[in-house]
């Protein structure tokens, strides 16, 4: 989408938006390419096991209609809710693209979720179907009971308790299908946020949404796709960072995907994996970054073909930029967004060199400000909140059944992030800091209130308040102020069992891994907890 051009400034003057009013996310992805090179290569997925299988095009297409036949059968319809619960994999790629050729609306869910975090998501979204795996459907089975609206359960591992055998489904389905035709603003899928206030909102995107992200994707991986091309991100597909910055823009592009997320992150395991797929694209979380920054001369133990490295979440300092130019043979590009907007500002290597401490300039389309609380512009240099003015094609729909949250996040046409930064007269933008209370850890954007909530529900706890403390490797940790009830004592034992509470019933990621006992918490007049103090403290 982005026009060719030689200088940022040339880029933003050329660019100009072209978004069709009737557009479907899945035909575009998939059968646009099925058409055209039906044995071009969409995926490489490498198992658990390390056993590398290809998927073309054609074979996208027809696996994506039977599917799409097969949720029709059970009944699903245009604008039916269906939950995707699985990692990298081909399943997850074509779930999605058959409930957009459906018209359906799917939900991407991470496969570390507990019990607590997937009911309320599948409630929230009143999903009538999901794609999982044996372990899923066993953890949905401890809930389901509770979901009047959730009429089916598809196992791609075979039949299960709960659970329907997908592939013997898609066997006795047709592989033809007419795709539904949708309006670009029709909406497409539901990515619930990290719950920063309260439990976790469901940003509702369009179909446009793909289109609207391609600019920043194009930007951030220095004017992709070049010919020969290949990406890979550790990130998972269930997040918006895996999804509509690597995979469907890459599908979009006819660029092959390598699809393999570790169980547990290994930096030599992750060099060896661009080594022997040739990847030339990645988006590295800056978790990923500082582990792969860990290995010593790593340029002289593995042989990459990297052409653009892309990171978003924090901001990157000159050691690391300099690392990458050095190790990688590239220069990270750095980009900011979030659920609701994403891919808004950007670097771009090969048209400018970064300044550190920059996030990048507006990506070409995007109209981002600093702005007061009012709306206002700010000048140059002036700190205020990072806003993205609407109309715009990346920018969500609303929060699903959730107006008065859609309507607070509006400032009359201003977007606001809740990020404070600011401009310098050159135009790029700087990323001060958050004016919610999100968590960044290991590359992942973590909410207190649903860890808040949990915790509050042990019979031991009283009181409890969630931070993020800055730590040198996953950028900040949980942490966790509790206040017990006056019948328990403080002390290993319960801080153990608070911590598993958590991981057993929200996600890994999520549990508190430092916990502080307190007499009390700082509190506002009208009963809120002062967060700053308590970040403050645990620094």
């Amino acid at each position: 989408m982005l026009p060719t051009a030689t200088s940022y400034q040339d880029l933003r003057q050329r660019f100009a938006w072209e978004v069709p009013a009737r557009y479907n996310m899945g035909v575009d992805v998939c059968d646009k390419w099925a058409a055209r090179e039906p044995g071009r290569v969409a995926l490489i997925h490498i198992s658990g096991d390390g056993k590398p299988t290809e998927y073309s095009f054609g074979q996208l297409r027809v696996l994506s209609n039977r599917l799409a036949n097969l949720l029709r059968d059970t009944g699903i319809q245009q604008g039916d809710r269906v939950a995707i619960l699985l990692p990298q994999c081909p399943e997850t790629a074509y779930g999605h693209i058959a409930a957009h050729k459906l018209g359906a609306i799917s939900i991407p869910l991470f496969t570390l979720f507990g019990p607590e975090a997937l009911e309320y998501r599948l409630g929230d979204s009143g999903a009538k179907c999901v794609i999982t795996d044996r372990n899923g459907a066993e953890r949905l089975a401890l809930f389901r009971h509770k979901l009047p609206q959730l009429e089916s359960i598809f196992c791609i591992d075979g039949a299960c308790e709960g659970g329907l055998d997908l592939h013997a489904g898609l066997a006795n389905c047709p592989e033809d299908f007419e795709p539904v035709d949708t309006a670009a603003d029709d909406p497409a899928l539901i990515i619930y946020t990290s719950g920063t206030t309260g439990q976790p909102k469901g940003a509702l995107h369009a179909h446009r949404s793909l289109l609207g992200h391609l600019p920043g994707v194009e930007m951030s991986h220095d004017l992709f796709p070049q010919p020969g091309d290949r990406i890979w991100t550790p990130a998972d597909w269930a997040w918006i960072g895996g999804l509509l910055d690597v995979l469907m823009p890459a599908l979009h592009h006819g660029v092959t995907v390598v699809a393999h997320r570790f169980e547990k992150f290994s930096a030599e395991a992750a060099f060896q994996l661009m080594q022997d797929y040739g990847v030339r694209n990645t988006f590295l979380p800056p978790t990923a970054l500082k582990m792969l920054r860990g290995v010593p001369e790593p340029e002289k133990r593995w042989s990459l073909q990297l052409r653009s490295v892309a990171s978003g979440g924090e901001s990157l300092g000159t050691e690391l930029l300099d690392w990458g130019r050095r190790s990688l043979g590239v220069t990270i590009n750095e980009f900011y967004g979030q659920t609701e907007c994403n891919m808004v500002v950007s670097g771009c290597g090969v048209l400018e060199a970064p300044v550190p401490g920059a996030m990048g300039w507006p990506v070409p389309g995007h109209e981002v400000a600093i702005v007061d609380d009012a709306g206002n512009v700010l000048a140059d240099g002036e700190q205020g909140n990072i806003a993205v003015r609407r109309p715009d094609p990346v920018m969500f729909l609303g929060y699903w059944n959730n107006p008065s949250a859609t309507q607070a996040k509006f400032v009359n046409d201003w977007l606001l992030t809740g990020d404070v930064g600011y401009r310098c007269p050159d135009g790029r933008l700087c990323f001060v800091g958050r004016n919610d209370d999100v968590i960044t850890s290991s590359g992942y954007r973590i909410g207190p209130g649903e860890i808040e909530d949990c915790l509050l529900r042990h019979p031991a706890v009283q009181l409890a308040a969630v931070v993020g403390k800055p730590d040198p490797v996953r950028t900040e940790i949980v942490k966790a102020f509790v206040v017990l009830k006056p019948a328990f004592e403080a002390g290993a034992e319960v801080e153990a069992e608070l911590k598993d509470w958590v991981r057993s019933r929200l996600a890994a990621h999520e549990y508190p891994r430092e916990i502080e006992f307190v007499d009390d918490l700082p509190m506002t007049t009208t009963g809120k907890v002062i967060r700053h103090e308590l970040r403050k403290r645990s620094r």
